[in-house]
């Protein structure tokens, strides 16, 4: 059998520390070669806290999303229940509308 892996994961602080580090002046791979950590996992930290800030590292994979972001994906996924419902009637009317003829 394989090895298995196991995932590290890392705190919002020691991330946040490691982006700080970064934003200060020193170079990705010089902070990922002194911490054991990989220079693209760095720059991807870099990266979310550039774009989210405060909500950035909110971890277990989960997706950080602006209040827009949300009610955006709201809205997407109340569109296609929507679209759902209008195209299950669409059906039902041409199936109603044969057996009267």
């Amino acid at each position: 059998m394989g090895k298995r892996r196991t995932r590290k994961s890392y705190d919002k602080e020691f991330k946040l520390m490691i982006v700080n580090l970064v934003q200060s002046g020193r170079p990705a791979k010089t902070v990922a070669e002194e911490n054991n950590l990989d220079d693209h996992m760095i720059r991807r930290w870099v990266r979310e806290y550039d774009k989210y800030e405060r909500n950035s590292f909110q971890g277990n994979g989960n997706v950080v999303q602006t209040p827009e972001e949300a009610r955006i994906a709201e809205l997407e996924k109340e569109l296609q229940k929507v679209k759902t419902e209008r195209d299950i009637l669409k059906k039902a009317i041409g199936i109603f509308s044969k057996s009267d003829s």
